[in-house]
């Protein structure tokens, strides 16, 4: 077995007992993944500021360095955790794992992972997650998801952020969905604005649905 091999044999086990802990809990985690400064910070303070009354949320953040994203993120209103990875570019199972046990989140709870910015290696690393989102901006490039194919083949929900500079870039938001579905023809897609809050409304109804099938899950 090549040592790459055996690394995500390890972490996909790992990943196994993250998903089996957090189901045992009825707690959804969503892993956030994009590249650096897509908005997924500034997506998640606007969503717990909507949504913190509604929905008990939990942030996992990973970044190589800093405590900056979970100090926005306290001040947003939820709990947080930072994990620094150093070198690494992603968060592993393993990490995810002891964030957990320093969260303790109560039933219910909606924790978000927020993944180091990256597009490739997070695409192989099973955190134990209920869904995985990817977030990417207009200020990007349409063509994303057909270069980082792995990235969006194994994506749930595609996130189109920064909606409100669409007047000012050279940006063709059917190009990209098209991309998107060409890679992954089940993915969901969603573009919004975090500023304005345009498209928001779409993006808390996909959260309380993922939230009420893992509820009804849980009675089955």
């Amino acid at each position: 077995m090549t040592l790459e091999a055996a690394i995500l044999e390890k972490n996909d086990r790992l990943a196994a007992e993250n998903r089996a802990w957090l189901a045992g809990r009825e707690v959804l985690a969503v892993n956030l993944v994009s590249s650096p400064g897509a908005g997924k910070t500034a997506l998640l303070e606007r969503t717990i500021r909507d949504l913190g009354g509604e929905l008990s949320i939990a942030v996992i953040e990973g970044d190589q360095s800093t405590t900056r994203d979970a100090e926005r993120i306290r001040n947003a209103g939820a709990r947080s955790v930072q994990i620094n990875t150093g070198a690494g570019c992603h968060l592993e199972a393993d990490m995810v794992r002891a964030a957990l046990r320093e969260l303790r989140p109560e039933p219910g709870t909606l924790v978000m992972i927020e993944n180091v910015g990256n597009l490739v290696c997070p695409a192989m690393f099973d955190l134990g997650e209920g869904a995985r989102v990817a977030i990417l901006s207009v200020a990007e490039g349409e063509d994303k998801p057909i270069k980082y194919p792995h990235m969006f083949r194994s994506c749930d929900l595609m996130i189109v952020t920064k909606t409100d500079l669409l007047p000012h870039v050279d940006f063709d938001l059917d190009t990209c969905l098209a991309h998107a579905r060409s890679v992954n023809p089940d993915i969901a897609t969603l573009a919004l604005s975090s500023r304005s809050g345009e498209g928001l409304e779409g993006w808390y109804d996909w959260l309380r649905a993922q939230c009420a099938n893992l509820s009804a899950a849980a009675f089955a």
